[in-house]
């Protein structure tokens, strides 16, 4: 299976694990841009041409993938955090039919929790052998 990482770039470590063990499982894996440039220490930036090309890339992959696999952690206080920008990855995804797969649970502290609910993700509980 075609599967595109969307997370915030704040987990990039666990982002990083997730895309090794997909990959041990025989799953190809597409990941965002400013992922592979911090892997090959090219320092994050967010002037608005870089960021707004990252974007755009981002959501060609999760067109070309067969579902998206939102890695969300412990940010801001908040456990399972979903920001924003990867709130919008899902929708893009939700709106193109792709299946939509949470590492953790849904998060309780955001306020756009219900819009996470309508989109019906798998939540995986971590265990990424889920997938199907």
């Amino acid at each position: 299976m075609i599967i595109t990482i969307c997370a915030s770039l704040s987990f990039f470590d666990m982002s990083l694990s997730v895309k090794k063990e997909l990959e041990k499982l025989g799953h190809t894996v597409l990941w965002p841009l400013g992922m592979e440039r911090r892997l090959k220490g090219i320092p994050h930036t967010k002037e608005p041409v870089i960021h707004g090309r990252a974007i755009r890339l981002h959501y060609r992959k999760i067109k070309k993938a067969d579902a998206v696999l939102i890695v969300n952690e412990e940010k801001n206080g908040i456990k399972n955090y979903i920001g924003g920008n990867t709130l919008i990855e899902m929708g893009f995804a939700y709106v193109l039919k792709k299946k939509i797969y949470l590492l953790n649970p849904i998060p309780e502290g955001v306020s756009w929790k219900e819009e996470i609910v309508a989109m019906q993700p798998v939540v995986l509980e971590g265990n990424l052998k889920l997938l199907k």
